[in-house]
């Protein structure tokens, strides 16, 4: 039986103080308050992205305990040499959060094969790519936590988002599987599904779509939508001590949006 990790009487559990977490898509939007709320929980983290002048006033933005690196996680053979290079300058990585992604909303009959695979290869193929090279050094030291962002779009039919859905779709499935064959060695794998999250990106797709604004409502028993800190402080917890025993779930932060009528 694996030893169970003991806290030490004054370490809060809910604290990542001491972790080092790599965040993709960490210089903006719901990644970069999944950076803030670890930073404030303790962890140093390491934030990627494809654009440097974003990444650069995140870090500024979060202060001492932040990094980054510009990467793009579609060219999937240099995500090892990413890896490799994280570890070399910060340490371990204990927390991975496969937060980077992209959308498109258009009706399935005008998905081009092109579309569909660009919204595959950078929701899932590039997940598989970065947990894998993540999850290789983690199992070897018997400890590690693995997050991905999922999708309302994984959980229920969202029309015009075809593409998307299978994507997400994959990514949970992922977890399952990946928890499976990760946990036995001290690795979780978890995902985290954001239901109406209050960022650029969704104000930028609900602005000019009343109906589909009043419909992602209806269905919301909390009737609002939600924050992006929402989305990181449950990261935090999902990372934490507090969840040592929870692993291959997906946890909706949807104010009640998966379960609405």
């Amino acid at each position: 039986m694996q030893d169970e990790q003991q806290l030490t009487p004054n370490q809060p559990v809910f604290s990542l103080s001491g972790k080092l977490a790599l965040i993709t898509g960490g210089g903006s939007g719901i990644g970069f308050d999944i950076a803030r709320c670890m930073v404030q929980a303790g962890a140093t983290v390491v934030i990627t992205g494809r654009r440097e002048q974003p990444l650069q006033e995140a870090t500024n933005a979060l202060g001492d305990q932040a990094y980054y690196m510009v990467n793009d996680v579609t060219e999937r053979a240099l995500l090892d040499d990413l890896v490799e290079q994280i570890e070399a300058a910060h340490g371990p990585i204990d927390i991975l959060v496969n937060n980077a992604g992209i959308n498109m909303k258009k009706p399935a009959l005008a998905v081009t094969d092109e579309d569909f695979d660009r919204i595959v290869h950078t929701n899932l193929n590039s997940v598989f790519s970065l947990t894998r090279a993540c999850a290789r050094r983690m199992m070897a030291r018997q400890r590690g936590s693995i997050l991905m962002i999922s999708s309302m779009a994984a959980y229920y039919g969202i029309d015009r988002v075809a593409a998307y859905a299978a994507s997400k779709s994959g990514v949970e499935g992922m977890v399952r599987v990946l928890a499976s064959e990760f946990s036995g060695n001290g690795v979780r794998v978890n995902a985290i599904a954001p239901g109406f999250i209050e960022t650029a990106m969704s104000k930028t797709a609900m602005g000019g779509d009343p109906d589909r604004f009043a419909r992602a409502m209806r269905r919301t028993p909390m009737g609002k939508f939600g924050q992006p800190d929402d989305i990181g402080w449950a990261a935090v917890f999902m990372a934490s001590d507090a969840a040592k025993y929870i692993t291959g779930v997906s946890l909706p932060v949807d104010g009640g949006n998966s379960i609405g009528f």
